[in-house]
């Protein structure tokens, strides 16, 4: 298997397991902080005010964005998953995907490092890792003269400026 397809899943099953860790501990939180954290948790789930023209809860916004933050890691995993699949038979062609994922992951270790704590911090920080490694790799195929075939062949087919 090329290096880029490896590091790529290996990225992948990150994503994935940052997507089980988050959603698991994210359902299924209770407060254990003492009565301070109770009481916040309480007030969030209890005030209801208008946003975006509908009554919502602190808690509801919360726990919404909770659940975007675990389909936005499943996605990611599906899609390094097929990103590898591409890098297959052109490492090359998959190079600013990887980047824009590798980019993402710097960004989001920036802001867990800030506002969370250190476990996501590891788990985003191998990704990037990995992307990084995978954009590197990238940069000289496997396959010598893949991305003049590549270039050659998507005009070959009609696609001229």
């Amino acid at each position: 298997m090329p290096k880029t397809v490896l590091l790529l899943r290996l990225a992948s099953l990150v994503a994935l397991i940052e997507f089980l860790g988050h959603t698991a501990m994210f359902v299924s939180y209770v407060p254990s902080h003492g009565p301070a954290e109770v009481a916040v948790v309480d007030a969030m789930k209890s005030h209801t005010f208008s946003f975006g023209g509908s009554p919502h809860t602190y808690w509801e916004l919360y726990f919404g964005y909770g659940l975007f933050v675990s389909v936005g890691c499943f996605t990611e995993a599906v899609l390094l998953w097929m990103t590898a699949t591409i890098a297959k038979t052109n490492p090359a062609q998959v190079k600013p995907m990887v980047a824009m994922f590798a980019l993402s992951e710097i960004a989001f270790a920036l802001l867990i490092r800030r506002y969370f704590f250190t476990l996501p911090l590891i788990a985003h920080l191998t990704a990037a890792a990995c992307l990084i490694a995978a954009y590197l790799s990238s940069i000289r195929p496997e396959c010598p003269g893949t991305p003049l075939v590549s270039f050659q062949s998507a005009f070959s087919q009609g696609d001229r400026p």
